[in-house]
């Protein structure tokens, strides 16, 4: 690609400004100057440093992040804070997006990447991708209810959900609980729960697919991907 779309693309500046840089020859390419704008330059076989630091490219950015309450999954929106907000600089200018929403009120696992091709896959209703969610649902969760989300329950607009996986974890009058399904619906969890009468009081999805949840993450935090995670993520098959 071209040196000044490459230093664009890392956030160095504008085109413009980034050809003031070549001008003044901060960059060099294996040790040479370069101040063509138009140079080609392969970042994966070739060195590049700027004022002497090398110069790190990736075409794509995987991240993970516990999103916390209060936040859109959104790229922006002029009222509220998005998960890209949170966001340093130096992520922020590979323009990634958040894969699937949670809703605002909704915590933890969200996977953020400029991978559209990785996201269509994971997103495809035709893949059936589990995800999981750990919740606390006001009212006592029964056998009953794990034996109605296994064969699929009737939302409020009619739609019949494919089969859940409920687990109780705590009974009572308060209960917590796993739920894993394969569609994501608009507010699904919390609708299917109130198609067998109780309500969702906190909502957190802690798995999708191969990827868990990072619990050494507090709210807000993110990290990068492994390799490995992102190797499963791209090699993930649904049984």
């Amino acid at each position: 690609m071209r040196i000044d779309k490459m230093l664009a693309n890392l956030g160095f500046g504008s085109r413009k400004e980034v050809k003031q840089l070549l001008k003044s020859g901060a960059v060099k390419v294996n040790d040479v100057v370069v101040k063509d704008a138009k140079q080609q330059v392969d970042p994966n076989k070739e060195t590049v440093t700027l004022n002497g630091e090398v110069i790190e490219y990736k075409e794509f950015i995987y991240l993970m992040m516990n999103k916390p309450q209060g936040v859109l999954s959104a790229t922006e929106d002029s009222a509220c804070e998005t998960v890209i907000d949170l966001l340093e600089l130096e992520d922020q200018v590979y323009e990634p997006f958040p894969v699937g929403r949670l809703d605002k009120d909704t915590e933890g696992l969200l996977l953020i990447t400029n991978d559209g091709h990785l996201a269509h896959r994971l997103l495809s209703p035709k893949k059936h991708v589990p995800k999981t969610y750990f919740a606390v649902i006001d009212r006592e969760v029964t056998e009953e209810d794990v034996k109605a989300f296994a064969e699929g329950v009737t939302l409020d607009d009619g739609y019949e959900t494919k089969p859940g996986e409920l687990k109780i974890l705590k009974s009572g009058i308060r209960s917590d609980i796993e739920l894993t399904i394969t569609e994501g619906k608009f507010h699904q969890v919390k609708r299917m729960f109130e198609a067998v009468g109780k309500s969702v009081v906190y909502l957190q999805r802690i798995s999708m697919g191969p990827l868990a949840l990072d619990e050494t993450l507090e709210l807000g935090e993110y990290r990068e991907l492994t390799d490995e995670e992102v190797e499963l993520l791209q090699d993930y098959q649904v049984k």
